[in-house]
């Protein structure tokens, strides 16, 4: 009995270890949900309040799994939404592959109904591939070429499936000139530098007497060696923001994250550092690298197209992490001189001290760094956490003490709100006995987050464990906006733009049969932190915090400094509770809380 094009597609999907792909259903695909209806004992088909959603669980399932994650949208306007998750995991180096339906190949050219030209859309962002099946025998290639160069470049790929070449029946390509053979399987190979640049990066590093490292996400595989090129150059590590859970907090020389949301220690790290080894990171901004010319340079990654055009480095070392570590650990000569390292463990002492007195300071209602202060402390074993971006990224990359075991993510490079609920979906369906805790502020929670909610009550009953925490930070404010346009460009808080409608996310999850908790008083923080935990279904925390406590920077420059004085005097509604909280974090500085 022949089989249909949708049907052989679905069977190549699962021949390649695919388990679940995250879409929504339109007559552009109808072939192939027929296929996944036949198929489902085979592969889960997760349906998603929006393709955006979908888009970007794949983009989590990716981050979490280290696997290729795969969404799908029908033609037209649900092969635009995806776009926006897909940039995700393309500008976070994710593998993706996206699968799209299109309008029957006679209609095409004619201005048809949810006609749109899918190839030149996608073009950017899946233009490691990007191509649509016009005849059956295509089906086979296109599908395996996807998923290898998905896998070997990390990045996203797309097949287009108009809606009548689904329904046809495959065929396998002919043995015949103009056909093309594939064949499914990737294997990683190993990538490792010249003998000669690993001997000139170990004479830079050994020659360095202050030496720092900031690791990243491609970085991931290479902890230990990580671990050990510290401890034998006497190293501080900063981590960015993808490499939050690369090591733990509690090593004494690891310094945080890094960047506008990074720690004190973190800047001056970069700023005295005499020596740099950055590796698996692209993080973007030079100003928090060390000044052009007061540090040599040594710099890991895999993609060469990565090496060189955030730091100019001395040398650059083509290769995977932890491979190029381990050959170059033999070279290195363990420092005898600790006081670089010494200086940096104090300092990070400090700040933990300084973090505990901004979070105990009072606000109104609730200071949001109390309110992460207090759930750091209480994170399961291996919980997967996952922020959005906005502030609760800036109490999420300082605030939250990460331990071995547990994964952590947010948007990176494209820092795209409404990941944070997705992402902590793909996790539980990846991990179902782990829980996973998403951190999302009430700007995003209204622009897609309280829909996704809707997918949790759909589907928590079948998950063995049904663990899953989000907490909402509740300000009425788009707040990280409002503070960039009073220090980036002074100007007062535009109520207009930035005062979010107020809305019961507690009680909504309760609506839904979730569980539902809201939290207005910071002595009931504790106690609500621990009900969440305790909770044996999934939980919304909706912390009502203020807006005025400010995500101070590790570093204030004067420009920032006039900014933020410009803003104050022109108007801000919330003038005088943002200088007070302001005062107080400044205080906490100065007088961080006792040694323990």
């Amino acid at each position: 009995m022949a089989q249909m094009v949708a049907d052989y597609m679905v069977d190549r999907l699962h021949q390649w270890g695919v388990k679940r792909v995250f879409g929504y259903p339109g007559d552009g695909i109808n072939g192939i949900m027929g296929a996944f209806n036949r198929a489902k004992e085979k592969i889960d088909f997760v349906q998603v309040r929006h393709e955006e959603m979908a888009a970007f669980m794949a983009s989590g399932h990716a981050k979490f799994t280290g696997e290729v994650g795969v969404c799908m949208a029908t033609s037209g306007p649900g092969a635009i939404h995806l776009l926006n998750g897909l940039y995700d995991a393309k500008m976070d180096h994710q593998p993706v592959v996206a699968i799209v339906g299109q309008q029957a190949r006679a209609a095409m050219g004619g201005s048809y109904q949810q006609e749109v030209d899918l190839i030149s859309l996608y073009k950017d962002v899946a233009c490691a591939y990007v191509h649509m099946a016009s005849d059956p025998s295509q089906t086979r290639h296109l599908i395996d070429r996807a998923f290898r160069i998905a896998q070997a470049q990390r990045t996203v790929t797309c097949i287009i499936f108009p809606n009548d070449v689904q329904e046809m029946d495959y065929e396998e390509p002919p043995h015949r000139h103009g056909t093309v053979h594939s064949s499914m399987g990737y294997a990683q190979s190993r990538v490792l530098p010249a003998e000669e640049d690993l001997r000139h990066a170990a004479d830079i590093l050994n020659e360095g007497k202050r030496v720092a490292i900031l690791a990243g996400a491609g970085a991931f595989n290479a902890a230990e060696e990580i671990k050990e090129v510290a401890e034998l150059l006497g190293a501080g590590v900063a981590k960015a923001m993808l490499g939050k859970a690369l090591l733990p907090d509690d090593l004494p020389y690891v310094t945080g994250a890094i960047g506008l949301l990074g720690t004190k220690p973190s800047w001056d790290l970069m700023t005295d550092c005499d020596t740099l080894l950055m590796v698996g990171s692209g993080f973007p901004y030079s100003e928090y690298l060390p000044e052009e010319g007061k540090a040599k340079g040594v710099q890991i990654d895999i993609d060469a197209s990565m090496l060189g055009i955030r730091y100019p480095m001395d040398v650059h070392l083509l290769g995977d992490s932890k491979a190029t570590l381990r050959a170059l650990i033999p070279l290195l000569k363990r420092k005898t001189d600790r006081g670089w390292q010494e200086n940096i463990i104090r300092e990070m002492d400090r700040w933990w001290r300084v973090l505990e007195a901004r979070a105990d300071n009072s606000a109104k209602p609730i200071n949001p760094q109390y309110v992460f202060h207090e759930l750091s402390g209480r994170l399961p074993d291996n919980c997967i956490l996952s922020a959005d971006s906005g502030s609760t990224a800036a109490w999420f990359a300082r605030d939250i003490k990460i331990r071995d075991g547990m994964m952590a993510s947010l948007s990176g490079n494209l820092a795209t709100m409404c990941p944070a609920v997705p992402y902590a979906i793909a996790a539980k369906f990846a991990y179902p006995d782990r829980m996973p805790i998403a951190l999302i502020g009430d700007g995003a929670m209204q622009m897609m987050g309280i829909n996704e909610l809707i997918t949790i009550a759909k589907y928590y009953k079948r998950w063995k464990d049904p663990r899953l925490m989000i907490l909402v930070l509740n300000n009425r404010d788009l707040n990280m906006v409002t503070w960039e346009q009073r220090v980036m460009a002074g100007d007062p808080k535009f109520d207009a733009s930035q005062d979010v409608p107020d809305f019961p996310y507690a009680q909504y999850a309760r609506m839904l049969g979730l569980e539902g908790i809201r939290v207005e008083d910071p002595e009931d923080v504790p106690a609500a932190l621990d009900a969440a935990f305790a909770a044996r279904k999934p939980v919304v925390l909706e912390a009502c915090t203020d807006p005025s406590v400010p995500m101070t920077p590790p570093h204030i420059s004067f420009e920032q400094m006039k900014a933020f004085t410009a803003a104050m005097a022109g108007g801000d509604s919330d003038a005088i509770d943002v200088i007070r909280q302001t005062y107080k974090d400044v205080v906490a500085e100065f007088f961080p809380a006792k040694e323990k």
